[in-house]
Formats: structure tokens, sequence, C-alpha cells
């Protein structure tokens, strides 16, 4: 086996990405805008048009460099409803849409508690209980049409093979429905009625099975090209160190959401009104996590392009004392329920300052998580935010920890491809030190200090 097929769905984007077995190394990425669709019955995932995308996709790179197998990953907080025949008994709801809060105080009077499934109540769909609940209940005729519950990864395997299946960290992924701990599924299973309906649990390194005739018509496959069961997103960026890195350490996923998992941290008790939770590795075992929106506040704060801030434009907002505090996705995070605003003078969007202060943000944001779960040991960045020089260093400085950052561009597409691959990996990661004239280290532990007594004084006022 030389080449991997990773079907990587974000909630931004879709893409399909071609991975070398042997080095880990992305051959070629193409994309594909994840768009919602506003169509009754409620919002959802263009996965018709993901489909095409992806048969497209398989064929085109089979035939220039060939496929030995395709693993899957997909963000979380996302289920398919399947009628007898292996196709949606309903479009797929995008857990954004706040239609699952009208239903809120009857759906938390059969949730179990966050000491069951260290899953938090969270805004809208993000709960896949939640979104149960109040699909079946605005369509009474949707559970007697649903044969099978997928997660999502697995919604794309069965697309592949005609076979369903779940994965543990799909279910570990703030669901309700999975117990992190007890290993099996909780108590809102019988609550909700849906026992007879779930599909099997997998591992993500089962190989769920081979594409189906059709699907070898179209892409040009062999018809006994592997589909491996498929994994959530973090996890899958998350994946590599598990197998690599003695703990404890810390991992942030970054993306359109940021995501802090740490391993063999200190012993915390979880806070979700801090929107902490238990996610599941694909190992099986409970990583306490935390997250924020920090992709969507990037682009809100930011306001557009701007140029790669000059060391002048980090020491001007370091100076002035320039701060954005949170929340901009208020919904999320540390500091949910927060009214966002600037401290100082707010910097011009399209610039390098307004760019250095952004990253500042989201550093003591990512941070903020990070003594939420415990840290301790090295944080590793994976992801977009591993480019942001600033984001680092000023991570480095606020944790008091290593930081380094992900030689990969796409880490979940690694840790997807290490499914299919049957190695442990050796990574290279290349070491971020702290920036090396003591008057910056200085100002950034300034500023740290500074910018989160102010974060908690807006929230106690």
């Amino acid at each position: 086996m030389m080449h991997i097929a990773v079907i990587d769905i974000g909630k931004t984007n879709a893409k399909l990405v071609l991975v070398d077995r042997q080095s880990l190394s992305e051959i070629a990425v193409i994309t594909r805008p994840n768009t919602v669709l506003s169509a009754p019955p409620w919002p959802h995932f263009d996965v018709d048009g993901h489909w095409a995308f992806l048969l497209n996709g398989l064929r085109d790179l089979h035939a220039i460099h060939g496929i030995d197998a395709i693993s899957v990953t997909t963000h979380g907080a996302c289920a398919a409803l399947l009628d007898t025949k292996g196709e949606l008994a309903a479009p797929i709801l995008d857990y954004e849409f706040a239609g699952p809060d009208e239903m809120d105080d009857a759906y938390n009077a059969i949730r179990p508690p966050f000491e069951e499934t260290g899953s938090p109540r969270l805004a809208g769909g993000l709960n896949i209980g939640a979104q149960l609940f109040w699909q079946f209940q605005v369509d009474p005729k949707l559970k007697s049409r649903t044969h099978r519950i997928v997660t999502y990864p697995q919604f794309w395997g069965a697309k592949l093979t005609g076979r369903t299946a779940m994965d543990v960290t799909s279910l570990g992924c703030h669901t309700d429905l999975w117990n992190p701990r007890a290993a099996t599924f909780s108590s809102l299973i019988d609550r909700l009625g849906i026992a007879d309906k779930l599909a099997p649990v997998c591992k993500p390194t089962d190989v769920l099975g081979v594409i189906l005739p059709e699907v070898a018509q179209q892409t040009g496959l062999p018809l006994d090209t592997p589909v491996y069961c498929g994994i959530h997103d973090s996890n899958a960026s998350l994946l590599p160190y598990v197998l690599a890195q003695d703990p404890p350490f810390s991992v942030i996923s970054t993306g359109t959401w940021v995501i802090v998992m740490s391993v063999g941290g200190a012993a915390k008790a979880l806070d979700p009104d801090l929107d902490t939770l238990i996610n599941v590795t694909a190992l099986g075992d409970p990583a306490p996590s935390a997250r924020f929106m920090g992709g969507r506040e990037h682009d809100i704060a930011s306001g557009g392009s701007y140029p790669e801030p000059a060391p002048e434009d980090l020491d001007a907002v370091l100076a002035e004392g320039v701060m954005l505090m949170p929340a901009l996705a208020a919904e999320t995070g540390p500091f949910k329920g927060h009214q966002s605003g600037w401290i100082g003078e707010e910097p011009e969007v399209g610039t390098g300052r307004r760019g250095a202060a952004v990253a500042l943000y989201l550093a003591m944001v990512a941070n903020a998580c990070l003594t939420n779960v415990g840290h301790d040991g090295a944080i590793i960045v994976e992801g977009p935010f591993a480019s942001n020089r600033i984001f680092l260093d000023m991570l480095a400085v606020a944790s008091g920890s290593q930081v380094f950052r992900a030689s990969g561009t796409t880490g979940t597409s690694m840790g997807a491809a290490l499914l299919a691959s049957g190695t442990t990996p050796s990574l290279s990661t290349i070491d971020v030190q702290a920036p090396t004239g003591a008057g910056t280290i200085a100002a950034l532990r300034s500023y740290a200090t500074s910018w989160m007594q102010k974060a908690v004084n807006r929230s106690a006022a």
C-alpha cells in the first residue's frame, strides 16, 4: 500500500487529500467549500455536491497517482439517519442551526449528567442527542423511517462500501450518547428509543469494507480497495502524537474549531460551563479537552486579509496595550457569554497591527483552554495556527511550556492516513523557540498577565 486517499470533511471546507503511506506527506490536496443549504426541512449539508466532488477527485487522483486505500475524517456533532435502502431518511442537520434550542427544557429533562457523558450542554445541534430529539419531534414520522443511525465519518464509509458503523471518537465528541469512562452507550439511548437503530460501533482502524462496484466503475479504483472505519477530525490530529509522543503533552488542533486535548496531564475536575469536555481517542481512551471557535473568531476579528505583521507591529500593540477581549463567537469557549470589545485604540482592518493583536487574542484564549483541562508538558500546535509565529510565541510565554508546531499543514489528514498505514509514525516537528529578545519576552509576559486580569474582571462585571 503506497497511497492513501483521505476524505476530510471539515466544517468550512471539504477536502480530498492523497497521502504517501511511508512519509505521511501530502501528495495532492483538492478542496470544496462546505456550504450549508437553507432549503427545508432544516439547514443541511450539501452531501450530494460533496459526493460528486469526492467521486471525481478519487477518479482524477487515482488516474495520476494511484490509490490503494481510503480513510475518512470529518467534523463532529453530526449524524446521518439512513432508511432501509441506505439512503438519507432526512437531510443531515447543520449543527449550528438553533432549532434544537426550541426544545431545550424538554431535552434537558432527559439528557444524562455531565458526570456520565463528559459532554456539556451546547448550543443548537452541537449535541447529537439534542439533534435527534428535536428532529424526531418536528418530524414525527422520521424515527419510523430511520433504519440506521451512523456518525458522520461512517456516512461516507457507507456511501463507499454499503456497510454501516459508528466510531468511538465521533461518539465521544460531545454527543450525549456515549459514556467515555465505561466505553459504552449512555442512558440517553433508551430514553430516545433508538437502541435498535444504532449501527455497530467500530474502532477507527477497522476496515469497514471494500468499495461498491458502482464506486469502482465511477472512479476506476480496484474493487478490492479497502475503506477504513474513520475518525473524528480532532482525534485524527491527536492520533500521531498518541502513538509517537510520551505523555504528558497537549495537542491544539486548529481550524474553524480550536480543540485543546490533554494527554497525561494533571487530574482536574472539568467545568462544562467553560466548554470543557471529554473526547475519546482512537485507542478508546478519555482525553480531557476544551474548545472554542478560533478559526471563526480569527476571520471575524481580522475583518479580511492583512500583511504578515512586522516586528514593529507587535511591538506597538504590546507597548500600547491594545487588546481584543473575548468572546467573538460568544456561544462557545472558555469565555462563552462574554461580550467582546477592544481595549485601547482598535487597529485598522487590513493592517499588520490588527493581525498581531488578533494572534495575541487567540493565543490567550487557547491558553485559558489549556489551564482548564490541566495541561502539563509540551504543546503541539497543528493546522493553520501552526504558521502564526505571534500566536506560538505568546502561547509559549503565557503557558510557560515548550511549544512545537506540526510540520504538516493538514494534521487531520495525516492522522486519518495512519488508520490505514499500519505503522507507528516518526514525527518531524519544528521547535518553536521563545523570542530571543528579553524585552519582547518580558513584554509578552506582562501583556498576558494584564489580558487575563482584564478578561476576568470583564466577566465578573
